[in-house]
């Protein structure tokens, strides 16, 4: 059959069925010049392998993205990463950016609440609120979300070890707003396995978190329908010094071992392969990271297809959020990070992301002001409006360079993936350390290449100036963790005592056995246990891992 009559098709079927539901933004896309664009471009006097190896929007295998109208329907969620301090500095930090046109959110947690510590443990000791928001109890929660209505808002967590506990304080938080749990939208990130390879904010030993995820996987399939379970993370893999090859491959990876983590725990691949996300990171090589995306798309659509079985079209479907890449900003010459932010902003555009959050200029040398995030804001604002970048779908494809990258991304990833089977699966591989190994050999390779002056860093090895040191910088101050361990008292002190230790308790055999640990979870949540308890009940019955050290 011809790409025509390929074509026709699409439009007779999936397109035309979205069509009927939500129209196009426009009647017609056009450049500056009066110059029509198609809505979708293709070789349309070649067959080739086009349907093979491309196919249409929203149609496997994916790689020219997973809606058949793309941006034409609706832009990508513009979800700026945030949160610092106490919850209601946080909040007001997210009432501003969705008064300034932000559409969803995105919440940073401070290390202690990743670590599963509360604000007044000594490990918390001068880090609360320092690189993200302090929860320690269903108060802070309640807080964070004030005046913001959870069945209109979608919200990213990015959370790992501590995510169940979260995603609980989420739910309950919603219920008290009387929205019930099948309304609400969002993903937390519970991806624990690049934790150990790249990250380093895990508690528990690797089967017993695999438990975690799993359980979150069956609860939510049942109760949280609409939200995603797991965000399968490369932003930090390529954060710790990976390459795009090396980026998509070890996250893909990572997702065959969730997907068969919950096929062993008895879950129908169809049932919850619907809500796994993905998380990559937009780095500065334009093309590549284009390339990249598009690559991904194709090699996830084959796994799931023909390793798993999967026939449900979602079930194929990698969804993804992507971030700019924090690692590309520079202290040197910091507005000059308004640029990189806008090419990496742009590659994951054009390279169909369906979420966005774009860094701001500031970050290498603080947690960012307001006029910061705005400008990080408008940066997707002016792509999304005034570039024309999303008026046509995949508009870099057939494009000789970006179609060779793209199928050469996807031999070299597919070729890590297999040696990644050879050594047991990802978990295996990273308790060897192989994944650590290679991005550490490629991190050194990418420092090497900036000291040597073969790779151009602008404002730091080449075009440097004399600066002033920098002003106006956001700097949390100690007054923060004062005031965190003051509220945390008052809830202890304020709540049932007695209810709170029958739920832990509850929770504690739960976890010796080999029940659903979300009902508990919740449960305890509701009464005011605080996360750290809820952690050490956990570490407690699981044990804690210890890394494994790469040399």
């Amino acid at each position: 059959m011809s790409i025509q009559d390929e074509k026709k098709r699409w439009e007779d079927g999936p397109l035309k069925k979205v069509l009927s539901k939500a129209p196009e933004r426009r009647e017609s896309f056009d450049t500056t010049s009066g110059i029509e664009l198609e809505r979708v471009f293709t070789p349309l006097k070649s067959n080739d392998d086009y349907m093979e190896k491309l196919g249409f929007p929203g149609a496997y295998p994916f790689v020219r993205g997973v809606q058949p109208t793309m941006y034409r329907g609706r832009f990508w969620t513009m979800r700026q990463y945030a949160g610092f301090g106490t919850a209601k500095e946080s909040n007001e930090r997210y009432r501003y950016l969705l008064g300034a046109g932000q559409t969803g959110l995105s919440v940073a947690f401070d290390l202690p609440t990743q670590m599963g510590y509360d604000s007044d443990s000594a490990m918390a000791d001068g880090e609360v609120g320092k690189v993200g928001v302090a929860i320690d109890t269903l108060a802070d929660m309640e807080i964070l979300f004030d005046q913001i209505p959870l069945d209109k808002v979608s919200t990213s967590m990015t959370i790992n070890a501590t995510a169940s506990v979260l995603l609980a304080m989420y739910i309950a938080v919603a219920e008290k707003q009387g929205v019930s749990s099948d309304k609400v939208m969002g993903t937390i990130q519970n991806d624990i396995l690049k934790e150990y390879m790249a990250r380093g904010t895990y508690i528990y030993p690797p089967n017993e978190s695999m438990r975690i995820i799993t359980d979150i996987f069956a609860y939510c399939k049942d109760c949280v329908p609409k939200w995603n379970t797991i965000s399968i993370s490369g932003y930090h893999i390529r954060e710790a010094g990976s390459s795009a090859v090396q980026e998509v491959a070890f996250t893909l990876a990572d997702g065959v071992a969730y997907v068969e983590a919950a096929i062993k725990a008895g879950l129908d691949v169809d049932e919850f392969a619907p809500r796994l996300a993905f998380f990559f990171n937009a780095h500065n090589n334009l093309l590549e990271e284009v390339a990249k995306f598009r690559a991904a798309r194709r090699i996830w659509a084959k796994i799931m297809k023909e390793r798993f079985g999967a026939k449900d079209p979602k079930s194929q479907m990698l969804r993804f959020h992507t971030q700019t890449a924090g690692c590309t900003l520079t202290a040197q010459q910091p507005d000059n990070n308004i640029m990189r932010v806008t090419i990496q902003a742009l590659a994951a555009v054009l390279g169909g992301t369906q979420s966005l959050h774009t860094n701001s200029r500031d970050e290498a040398l603080a947690l960012p002001t307001e006029d910061s995030v705005r400008i990080a804001l408008r940066t997707q604002q002016v792509i999304a409006y005034e570039s024309g970048a999303a008026d046509s779908i995949d508009p870099l494809a057939g494009s000789f360079m970006v179609e060779s990258l793209t199928d050469q991304i996807e031999e070299k990833a597919l070729a890590y993936i297999a040696k990644i089977d050879e050594l047991g699966g990802a978990p295996e591989a990273i308790s060897r350390g192989f994944q650590q190994k290679e991005i550490q050999d490629s991190a050194y390779a990418y420092q090497k290449s900036i000291e040597s002056n073969e790779q151009i860093i602008v404002g730091v090895n080449q075009f440097t100036t004399e600066e002033e040191p920098p002003k106006d910088l956001l700097k949390i101050k100690p007054e923060v963790e004062i005031a965190q361990k003051k509220g945390l008292r008052a809830v202890k002190e304020g709540r049932d005592a007695e209810t709170v230790a029958a739920k832990l308790e509850a929770l504690r055999q739960a976890a010796r056995g080999s029940d659903n640990l979300m009902p508990y979870i919740l449960d305890a949540v509701k009464v005011y246990a605080s996360l750290g308890e809820i952690s050490d009940v956990m570490r407690d019955v699981f044990g804690e891992h210890q890394e494994t050290v790469v040399i």
